[in-house]
């Protein structure tokens, strides 16, 4: 099975190879949408494109939808490619070896057993990140084991877990208890009674313990993460083992109708998606799958609450604002900087460039959102929302402009705010870094050089793709062309060397004679 792998490396080549544009990976819509994506452990696989700014498309291939990493996960496949029967069934044989080892229901079995367990009895194999049942101590027992697992330790599997952390593929970031506390804090100001935690585990935790331990507090959770390790200490009802990358729920209808029922309980009124997405996944399929939960939630909706949205909060880094509101334009950044416990960088109580760019995403309007004073957030009476410190509201462009937390400096030549270590450059025309290159590749759309959308939603789109449609036919007609007169010259070169080989045989044949 190493095809496949030198297939994605060819892609890679091919798009790079004498590159100075820029270029990105784009996830694009199937040819044929009623022809299913080929699968791979993570669920149905996307279909991609390596696009570079002045060149035209390089081929189509499917890969995984939540793992960059050809390490993790090395699907390829070209889009026009056919599969044997052979290949077929060793893909899915990979697939099923590739499934968490335990059922659902096999997960909540043992977890019912080993809550009824006493203390002593308790315990947890930290190499195999496992719970264990009495009759798994033989096999675990030169394993690392931390005994004396408390209830209180089962309602925090987060801290149980060792996170996973590869950037390509989990980025199993989890929210500092600063930030998880304040979330929860606010749900709960703004009269949430549900929450669907989409890749949140220690939020949906921080939910449920409030939830048990204040009887004031009737918020449910439910929470959707691809790290199956939660299966063993949550029930069927609050945790799915999903890919938020192409809306999959690995335990099939049965996950899905538990979703639909959560989203639609008293016809879909007092809920809100919390989702902290991998930082290195893309927009786009995220954005789909959203949607598609958005749709699921609407269904319970009558004809009248039709123009209702589902409240989001989506967290993520600030520079992705632009990409975030193309798809939801409803959305608006809040200044609220969100910290975590096991990132070197975004941590609170940093300063300057050091701060974490982490914000929040949402449709709720921001005057509804009160961020804390204490931690140095105050309140901007001419844009009606609360801000940080240093971001100053600039008279020229009628806002608080600061995305970083810092304090930016209006440019009256761009007629913008800039970061404040940004200068205008009179060859490019635009402020930038001071270092620099002022012939380096260029933002904006890869068909038309505009700035002010991206090569997907570019008007002359269709264009492009029917002249890039007749490049490739000219070129296959030339392979074409050339692989015939390849095996014409090599048919003639064999019937020469046949008929010298006869000519020296009859030579022999008259020498011997």
């Amino acid at each position: 099975m190493a095809a496949p792998r030198d297939g994605f490396e060819a892609v890679e080549a091919e798009g790079s190879a004498g590159c100075r544009g820029s270029s990105g990976m784009e996830v694009v819509l199937p040819s044929d949408p009623a022809v299913p994506s080929p699968l791979c452990p993570h669920g149905p696989t996307l279909l991609f494109v390596k696009v570079t700014q002045g060149k035209e498309e390089t081929r189509r291939f499917y890969a995984c939808s939540a793992c960059r990493d050809r390490k993790d996960c090395n699907f390829f496949q070209w889009e026009d490619e056919k599969l044997s029967g052979a290949r077929l069934a060793a893909r899915e044989a990979h697939n099923r070896r590739c499934q968490p080892p335990l059922s659902r229901r096999q997960c909540v079995e043992r977890y019912l057993k080993i809550i009824e367990l006493p203390l002593t009895q308790r315990k947890f194999c930290q190499r195999c990140q496992q719970l264990l049942l009495p009759d798994d101590w033989g096999q675990h027992s030169e394993h690392q084991v931390l005994g004396d697992v408390s209830i209180t330790q089962l309602r925090r599997p987060s801290q149980l877990l060792y996170p996973l952390e590869n950037k390509k593929t989990n980025a199993q970031y989890l929210f500092a208890d600063r930030s998880c506390q304040f979330l929860v804090d606010l749900l709960s100001a703004l009269g949430f009674r549900r929450v669907l935690c989409v890749g949140t585990p220690r939020l949906h935790e921080l939910i449920r313990l409030t939830a048990s331990g204040d009887k004031k507090s009737n918020i449910k959770s439910l929470l959707l993460d691809i790290d199956f390790r939660y299966s063993q200490f949550y029930m069927e009802d609050s945790f799915c083992h999903y890919n938020m990358f192409n809306h999959h729920f690995f335990d099939g209808k049965t996950a899905l109708e538990v979703c639909r029922a959560f989203l639609q309980e008293d016809k879909g009124e007092g809920i809100i998606m919390v989702t902290d997405p991998p930082f290195g996944g893309l927009v786009e399929p995220l954005a789909i799958t959203f949607k598609k939960l958005i749709a699921m939630w609407k269904e319970g909706q009558s004809q009248d609450d039709s123009h209702k949205e589902l409240p989001i909060f989506w967290i993520f880094p600030y520079f992705f604002e632009s990409r975030i509101c193309q798809f939801f334009p409803s959305f608006r950044m809040l200044d609220y900087q969100v910290d975590y416990d096991n990132h070197a960088l975004y941590k609170h109580g940093k300063t300057g460039r050091k701060q974490s760019p982490v914000r929040i995403f949402t449709n709720i309007p921001p005057n509804k959102i009160i961020l804390p004073t204490e931690e140095g957030y105050r309140f901007c009476s001419l844009c009606q929302r609360y801000v940080s410190l240093e971001n100053q509201h600039c008279e020229h462009c009628n806002s608080c402009t600061s995305k970083d937390g810092r304090k930016w400096n209006h440019c009256f030549l761009c007629k913008k705010c800039v970061k404040p270590s940004w200068i205008h450059c009179s060859i490019c025309n635009h402020c930038a870094v001071p270092d620099h290159s002022c012939e380096g590749p260029k933002d904006g759309c890869f068909i038309c050089g505009e700035l002010d959308h991206k090569r997907s939603t570019c008007p002359n789109i269709a264009t492009s793709k029917r002249a890039n449609k007749a490049v490739r036919k000219q070129k296959q007609r030339k392979s074409n062309k050339m692989k015939m007169e390849t095996t014409k010259g090599q048919s003639m070169n064999h019937t020469s060397a046949t008929r010298r080989k006869k000519r020296r045989e009859r030579a022999h044949q008259y020498l011997g004679s």
